[in-house]
């Protein structure tokens, strides 16, 4: 009992003196908006988020996971740092400043602390609540518009639409011409021009297929046509060769992710809800490792599944034997898989069906690739940053293939080795089993 209140003694220490430093480095600001503005009450309270904040004792076991921390060594970048701001906040002692924002937006929510805390911390939900709170205080017109601009990206016809602006864009050559003007150096330029191009490669049509008796549901989600066409049409053969109906809801709808690491959880929760009266009474399967995480928190969706969980999980007939294919491939593990679906061995063991296929896990896959759902377009430097150091290890290993879960992964891995000049192939697992598949079996 003595250590646990000593630890907690030096955690509020810890606190009060990020509190003291940021009062000092914040002074010059401009009034910021306080607590007595905010508009509309978040789903959590501060009651709540300083009760999760409290289980924190600023241990600091956390700091060598963050890849934030990592980059910057600042210690308002680090999970503990992160939580002492929040804690000042709630509590009155900070105000809600540009810096102090810029710091808790600078998280990627990856959740690698939470693997190594021993307290138990749910950084992630935390981090969610002060979000929503901090999005709650922002004056209508910027929550408006901010609003919006996720709703466009969590709406499956946008992101449709966007997929073919993309091939328009590289196909016509205006996405050269924006090179060669050297306009992609622009920070408000590069990020979208990178995921343009990566979109262009991506983007491929999903027709829906509304079978009554169909075995399973395969959940597209916002953006599975633009950004991962292919892994859903590989997944339809693939199941077709095991015998099993796969249904295609006509409307596709999101899981929500994006609207609640974004500080709107009324607006995830209803996309949610949507998907859980399409799907909820029906075998779920996802394409998506982070849509699988998210739509397990619905009570009505805690069985849905990874997509190459489900074709682990299933008997196949002795006579369907994979093609031979002599590449090399690395596998990268998403945050979404490795963090909250129990790691991602299913890959590896379907990736082994495949004779002469050499598979290896990308080195540091503990550590986030920088994508983090609409973090590459938010925070494009540091996402840039974290890319960097997957890419030193792909020039290593020089593999033909890598592989990911997560479709803003694949398109953030995909730009990098674009970028790069490296003539490597970035898919979903199950498009190599479907392109294996023998043309017939018996």
């Amino acid at each position: 009992m003595t250590s646990i209140r000593a630890r907690a003694l030096v955690g509020r220490a810890f606190q009060s003196n990020v509190v003291h430093h940021y009062h000092r480095q914040e002074s010059a600001l401009n009034t910021p908006v306080t607590l007595s503005s905010a508009r509309s009450a978040p789903r959590l309270s501060n009651q709540d988020l300083l009760r999760l904040a409290d289980q924190c004792v600023k241990c600091g076991l956390c700091l060598p996971h963050c890849p934030t921390y990592a980059k910057t060594r600042h210690e308002a970048d680090s999970p503990r740092g992160r939580i002492a701001l929040v804690q000042g906040w709630l509590t009155g002692q900070l105000d809600m400043t540009p810096g102090l924002a810029a710091h808790l937006d600078g998280c990627l929510l990856c959740r690698a602390c939470e693997s190594a805390c021993p307290s138990l911390v749910a950084y992630g939900r935390l981090l969610d609540g002060a979000r929503a709170r901090h999005v709650a205080m922002t004056p209508t017109w910027r929550r408006f518009w901010t609003g919006r601009r996720l709703g466009a990206l969590s709406n499956a016809r946008f992101m449709d639409a966007l997929g073919r602006l993309a091939s328009v864009y590289v196909g016509t050559g205006l996405a050269r011409l924006v090179e060669i003007a050297r306009l992609i150096r622009l920070r408000a330029i590069a990020p979208r021009h990178r995921l343009l191009r990566a979109l262009a490669v991506t983007a491929r049509p999903v027709a829906a297929q509304p079978l009554d008796d169909a075995d399973l549901d395969l959940f597209i989600g916002c953006s599975g046509a633009s950004a991962q066409g292919g892994a859903i049409a590989a997944t339809r053969l693939v199941c077709e060769r095991l015998g099993l109906r796969v249904r295609i809801a006509s409307e596709a709808v999101c899981c929500g992710a994006m609207q609640r690491h974004n500080g709107f959880p009324e607006a995830a929760d209803r996309a949610r809800e949507q998907c859980a009266q399409v799907h909820g009474a029906r075998p779920l399967v996802g394409v998506s490792s982070a849509c699988i995480a998210e739509l397990r928190e619905h009570p009505a969706l805690t069985q849905a599944l990874e997509v190459c969980e489900y074709l682990d999980r299933r008997i196949w007939p002795d006579a369907l034997v994979l093609t031979p294919l002599a590449r090399r491939v690395l596998v990268h593990e998403p945050c979404s898989h490795r963090r909250l679906l129990g790691g991602n061995a299913a890959v590896h063991r379907l990736l082994a069906r495949i004779p002469g296929l050499e598979v290896a896990p990308l080195p540091d896959n503990d550590r986030c690739c920088g994508a983090a759902g609409t973090y590459l377009l938010q925070q494009p430097e540091m996402a840039a940053a974290l890319l960097d150091d997957k890419l030193i290890h792909i020039r290593d290993l020089k593999p033909d293939i890598i592989v990911t879960t997560n479709p803003g992964c694949a398109l953030h891995l995909l730009a990098g080795v674009r970028e790069s000049g490296l003539a490597i192939e970035v898919c979903h697992p199950v498009e190599l089993i479907a392109r294996q598949l023998p043309s017939t079996f018996t």
